[in-house]
């Protein structure tokens, strides 16, 4: 039956509006994925799944650890952009997809609740204690979100949720093993420098929004100064702090240190040419990761 001229524009029409709804998706889950902080999203669950490796949890383990953390710092990271799209607004923030208009809030919501949903029978298939410990971090994390972070506690659920990562990794192995206190305080050293320099490029704008955590309240360059500290201490407690032979640091701990002791100073480094730059949060990133790879160069678990 021949085609008429009508029939192919409907058909144009139709094929245009189907390629349009494309496209509006394919923009709409990009803007998504930039709002989940997708940088330190990915960074601690590729860490966390490498530790999980170098642990014993087997294959299946490992992606379970995988899959758990993942949705657990996508909630965390959608709920951080919804909870701050009103203060994001004022500073005009066009960096961030919801206050650039990219994204609807409820959009955010329910994708935060969804990954939320979703973290909590992940984190439980790995045991009943291993899932208590990641859902208290993520907990933590989200108490952060809601109000914390307004507070001189705002380092608290950062100490909270890095240090129950190595339990959540042990407690889901054979015979449920709680991790050895170094590596719990060195996941909370951790998590007060990131915190530390997450919070640094952004500081004169939290205060002008009535935004009063701990780096707030301790000024620019206090927190230059404590961050480093606070990061090779961890990087010091993860080279030096387990016992036996595997305490002896050796050359893979002193180079890991070294490495560490350059991060650290690239969170001092830019103060005078660029108070905002993210290098302090980038390299408090690779400190994580030369972390990790120190326990995989050792061959050692954490417990």
């Amino acid at each position: 039956m021949p085609t008429t001229e009508s029939g192919r524009s409907d058909v144009h029409r139709v094929g245009g509006a189907v390629e349009l709804t494309h496209r509006r998706a394919g923009r709409s889950a990009l803007a998504l994925l930039r709002a989940c902080h997708p940088e330190p999203t990915a960074a601690v669950t590729v860490l966390m799944t490498a530790l999980a490796a170098v642990s014993g949890r087997s294959a299946a383990g490992c992606l379970l650890v995988a899959s758990a953390v993942l949705t657990g710092q996508l909630s965390v990271g959608w709920c951080n952009d919804r909870v701050d799209l009103a203060r994001d607004l004022a500073a005009g923030r066009r960096d961030k997809p919801l206050a650039a208009g990219a994204l609807g809030p409820t959009t955010v919501s329910v994708a935060a609740g969804g990954a939320l949903g979703l973290c909590v029978p992940l984190s439980l298939a790995s045991g009943p204690w291993a899932a208590a410990a990641h859902l208290s971090g993520v907990a933590a994390a989200w108490g952060y979100n809601l109000g914390l972070k307004r507070t001189a506690a705002s380092w608290l659920p950062y100490a909270v949720g890095f240090g129950a990562l190595p339990a959540f990794v042990t407690l889901g192995l054979p015979g449920h093993p709680w991790p050895p206190v170094w590596s719990a305080t060195a996941g909370a050293l951790l998590g007060v420098g990131a915190h530390l320099t997450n919070v640094l490029p952004d500081i004169e704008a939290d205060l002008a929004a009535g935004v009063r955590g701990l780096p707030q309240r301790l000024g620019r360059r206090r927190v230059r100064a404590l961050a480093p500290v606070v990061l090779l201490a961890a990087s010091a407690v993860l080279a030096f702090g387990p016992a036996g032979p595997a305490g002896r640091a050796g050359w893979a701990g002193w180079a890991a240190f070294a490495v560490t002791g350059a991060l650290a100073a690239a969170t001092v480094l830019p103060a005078g040419r660029d108070p905002r730059s993210r290098l302090p949060f980038l390299a408090t990133l690779g400190l994580a990761a030369t972390a990790v790879a120190l326990l995989l160069l050792r061959g050692a678990a954490p417990a």
